[in-house]
Order: C-alpha cells, then structure tokens, then sequence
C-alpha cells in the first residue's frame, strides 16, 4: 500500500512547538493542581517532593491519601504501592547498612537507612543497629528505638521521614520490658520500668502505657507481677481484642492486660499439653486473630513444633485449637538449629505469614496461613558462611501515613 508523502506532511504536528508556559502552573487553584498532581505514580512523586515545598504538602491532602494510603484500600500487599520487606540486622553489618528481603519480588536488598528528626536534622547515632539504641522493635511500618542515655524512646517512619521523641515517665526509670504495636487508632508502648537505684527484677516493675491518640503515658498502680524473661523482644505483648496479651516462660501461662483498666487477667485459655516453650504472634494490629507457636516434647526438649489459634468463648470456654504441625524433617533442622536452647527464638507477624526466627540462625522458618504450608526464607547472599550469633528480623511494611 503506497503512502501520499503530502498527507504525511499535512497529518505530522508542527517541527517547532510553543512551550507551554510555567507560570500556568502558578495560576492555577490548589484543588485543580491536587486533582493533576494525583494521577502521578506515588514513587515518582516522592522524587519529585524535594523540588517543592508545595508539592511537599501535596501528599497529605485527600486526594493522595485516599489513592495511595494502603489502609484505605484492602489489607492485600498488592494493594500498597510499595513492596513490603522483612528487615534484618546484625552486629557484623555496618551502622546505617541494613539487607532487606523484598517479598513481592523474592529477592535480597541492600540499603542504607537512616533515622531523622521532626526538624529533619541528622541523628548521628540513630541507626537501628548501632549500640546508642539498645532496643529496637517494629510494627506496622514504623520502628520504636530506646536511647538509655536520653531515657526517652524515639518512634519512627522511615518511608515519610518523621519521628517523635518520648521522654520516659521518670529520669530514674530503668527500662525493664518494651512491646510495641500498632492498632487501627494508631500506636501503643507498653513498658516495664523499675528505679535505676533497686536490683532489676519484674515483679517489682511499673507499668506505663503511652497511647499516641493522647500523646501522653498512663500509669497504673500496683505490680505487674509477671516473669515476662530477661529477652524483650523473646515475649513480646500482642495485641487481641482490645488488649496485651503475654506467654510467660515457666510455668508456662498466657495473660491478659487490659489497656482500659490496667487490670491482669491470667490464664487465658487451657494451653496444650508437654509443651517445652511458647511464642504468641498476632495478626499485624488488627487485633482480630492470635496464635501460639510452640513445642512439644519432654524434659524440655522438643519433639514437634505445633501452631494453635486461640478460639473465644464457645461451650467449652476459650480454647487453643491446633491449626498445623512442622513437617517432621523441618521440624529437625529446627530444633538442631536451637539447639534445645529455646531462648534464642522469637516469632512475628509479616503480611499473612507467621515468622520464627532463631538468633543463632541467619534463616527464617515461616507458615502461609493462606496456603496452609511451611517454608524456609533463603539465605542472606551477603552474610559471610561463617558469622556470629545476632540475627535479628524485624517486619517492614512501609507505610507513608503510618503517623508517629
């Protein structure tokens, strides 16, 4: 088929075209630039922030937050603009390196990550892995840190670039206990303080929550009186109907605290029989579902790892139900792993999979509770074959209106 070379020429747009001219942008309303501006990929956006303070502002308005704010739309990963990372630190990385395993993907990330202010001033010391912070915890997208030195916590997003300092309660509290979670009204910190001048212990602690809704610590009277374990993030609380729930080491039990009344509520349901240690993992801050993940055995060394979901009030009472067991040669390289040392283990929730980790170990075992099937998350390439112990996993789940 030939082509009229003229009616090419006539159809092709003009060589020469007049620029549009910027000062439009200017003159045009705030609504109408917001409504334009909106249809950018939120990435691409977040690169162009920094090039104005107007467009800085942008992504708080209603338009960007009801596109783009993850927890408008379904709990899905799909359905986050960003990909959701399992985040893990270790003495032998340095201070502001950190790898992350992207989960969308399958695949290993290295990055630098640092921490900054409200007044976007660099902390010198304030990267997850450095020693200035001795505790490091994170839940729905943020990360809460405790600077001893300060006797304050420091709350932060990463992705949005903000963070918040909480001066302790006390100058002379010693920090015994920390659990961090984030519920569908924003975030709560409940810790265990005792006087930096009395021995650590406890049964002798204080209990404070702060609630971010009120921007301020409560404190209830009396003594928790529980052995929640020397490791804090090895028991640490979960969040379930409105409340903390805890699994002591022995005597094994799971407890209630209720966060309207400061009241103690124990045991929370019959635990299974023979068991040689127990992990409570909840459903990321939607306080709708938990589970307990733990071992069967005797004389303290296991011979199954089982995982229960915690079923409430039916004519029996509230009950563990057995949902899955490891398959038995999985099983054996866990507990080889450990060594029967289950001190070193913690669990944690990471969109719809259950995480058991181990601090000797640089790999982690996690449950689909989708699909119903265990795997093991592949090796850290740049680990070297022979490192020390402190492996330790945190979910990261980015969330840029995540507030602190």
């Amino acid at each position: 088929m030939r082509i009229n070379n003229n009616m090419m020429m006539k159809s092709s747009p003009r060589s020469s075209s007049t620029p549009m001219d910027p000062r439009i942008w200017s003159k045009l309303p705030p609504e109408i630039l917001e409504y334009i501006l909106s249809f950018l990929p939120l990435k691409t956006f977040l690169n162009l922030r920094s090039t104005c303070k107007s467009f800085w502002s942008l992504i708080f308005t209603p338009p960007f937050i009801n596109k783009h704010s993850s927890s408008s739309s379904s709990s899905s990963s799909s359905s986050s603009p960003f990909s959701n990372f399992l985040f893990l630190s270790h003495p032998q990385f340095h201070h502001s390196h950190f790898t992350l395993y992207d989960c969308n993907h399958a695949t290993w990330r290295n990055i630098s990550l640092s921490l900054t202010t409200n007044d976007s001033s660099s902390l010198h010391h304030s990267s997850p892995s450095s020693s200035w912070f001795t505790t490091l915890v994170s839940s729905g997208g943020l990360f809460c840190l405790s600077d001893p030195t300060s006797c304050s916590l420091l709350v932060c997003n990463l992705l949005a670039k903000t963070s918040r300092k909480i001066q302790y309660p006390s100058f002379n509290l010693h920090l015994e206990h920390l659990t961090f979670v984030t519920t569908p009204k924003g975030y709560t910190i409940f810790v265990l303080f005792s006087h930096s001048s009395s021995s650590p212990s406890s049964s002798s602690s204080n209990v404070f929550v702060y609630d971010s809704k009120v921007l301020s610590w409560t404190r209830f009277e009396g003594r928790f009186g529980v052995n929640l374990g020397d490791n804090i993030r090895q028991h640490q609380g979960v969040y379930f109907n409105g409340g903390l729930y805890f699994a002591t080491p022995e005597p094994f039990s799971v407890v209630k605290f209720d966060l309207g009344n400061g009241k103690l509520e124990r045991p929370i349901g019959v635990l299974p029989n023979q068991v040689t240690f127990l992990r409570l993992v909840g459903d990321g801050g939607e306080g709708k579902k938990m589970y307990l993940v733990g071992g069967v055995g005797s004389n303290g060394i296991s011979r199954s790892i089982k995982l229960w979901e915690f079923c409430e009030e039916n004519d029996y009472g509230n009950y563990w139900n057995e949902v899955e067991s490891l398959p038995d040669l999985m099983c054996r390289k866990f507990v080889s792993v450990c060594y029967h040392n289950y001190e070193h283990v913690y669990c944690f929730w990471h969109e719809g999979m259950i995480c058991i980790c181990c601090y000797t170990w640089p790999e982690i075992l996690y449950y689909l509770v989708s699909r119903k099937t265990w795997h093991w998350l592949p090796r850290c390439p740049s680990l070297p074959l022979k490192c020390s112990c402190g492996f330790k996993w945190f979910s990261f789940v980015p969330n840029l209106y995540a507030a602190v």
